[in-house]
């Protein structure tokens, strides 16, 4: 009893003399998890007011809030393709910019004859001289641009290590993704200045987000496309312009380097375009879609160490 009473004993003491320091912890606690949940309550306010209010009550159509025409990169794409659909769909007229697919074809035509809207098919080799700009900018002429749509080639995703790309692959994918995406924006930028309105959209991929190994040409493509897109918001937001970044994680499709299962957290293009276009004018950095911004809450809440070897294990047994 006497070696049980003086650890209680010993054990006040303590409590005493700590008593400052146990309340100081306690109140740093309290501060953390209230800061938490200020976070997460503006996370879920910003899910809302981004994904779901703009679903949910109607706005002014997209012609009348920026344009009757859109041009259209990429759109050998699958998410490029139904975004066109989308923005057809709104009774927006497109103007393709192909280096040559004749899918691209298929879909313009398509498109008006489904949606009664005007298409224009423009073929464009960047990578032969400064003629593919000038066919762009004559049929541009005359036409009230409301919308610029760059897409990122599907086939970054691809698993490849850098020294193993073929150097003229490698150029060819810098260029496409780089380069023109950004003289597209060059080349639409002054109509819309001139006008005070229009949008400027970039798709690119949710792996900007985070650096992976084995898709290092991705990465940076994802990286570029972003950064871009929020310095040119910074830059023509003033003056009526709207620049936004999208950047969506899996979208199912029959592509090959796409997953083609189709499920929540991988919609199908045309699903996603949907949804990506109700966040124009409300959101100049996105997923999209609801469902992807969730998941990319969650992966900046994993360790950086975790995600990466996640990857390096994603990519050794593809």
């Amino acid at each position: 009893m006497a070696a049980v009473d003086s650890f209680q004993l010993l054990y006040r003491e303590i409590s005493r003399s700590c008593g400052f320091y146990f309340e100081t912890l306690a109140l740093v606690g309290a501060l953390y998890t209230a800061s938490r949940a200020v976070i997460l309550l503006r996370d879920c306010c910003m899910l809302v007011r981004v994904h779901f209010l703009p679903r949910m009550i109607p706005s002014k159509r997209l012609s009348q809030r920026f344009g009757d025409w859109a041009v259209v990169y990429g759109a050998s794409e699958p998410v490029a393709k139904a975004y066109a659909e989308e923005l057809a769909r709104h009774g927006i007229g497109i103007i393709f910019v192909t280096r040559g697919d004749t899918s691209v074809r298929d879909t313009a035509a398509s498109l008006s004859q489904i949606y009664g809207v005007e298409t224009v098919v423009i073929l464009a080799d960047f990578a032969l001289d400064q003629a593919a700009s000038k066919a762009i900018i004559e049929a541009m002429r005359g036409k009230d641009i409301g919308f610029l749509v760059n897409c990122l080639d599907e086939s970054l995703a691809s698993p490849q290590s850098l020294i193993e790309m073929p150097e003229q692959s490698l150029l060819d994918l810098v260029n496409k993704n780089v380069a023109v995406a950004t003289l597209m924006a060059r080349l639409v930028l002054p109509g819309m200045v001139e006008r005070s309105r229009g949008a400027v959209v970039n798709i690119s991929s949710g792996a900007c987000c985070r650096p992976m190994p084995g898709r290092v040409t991705l990465t940076a493509s994802t990286g570029y496309l972003d950064h871009f897109s929020r310095a040119l918001h910074l830059e023509y937001s003033g003056r009526g312009i709207f620049v936004q970044s999208l950047i969506p994680f899996q979208i199912a499709s029959g592509g090959q380097q796409l997953s083609s299962r189709q499920g929540w957290f991988a919609p199908k293009p045309e699903v996603y375009a949907r949804h990506a276009i109700s966040t124009l004018g409300v959101s100049n950095r996105t997923t999209g879609y609801w469902p992807h911004t969730l998941q990319y809450g969650l992966m900046r809440c994993i360790p950086e160490w975790i995600w990466v070897l996640g990857s390096r294990l994603f990519v050794s047994l593809s």
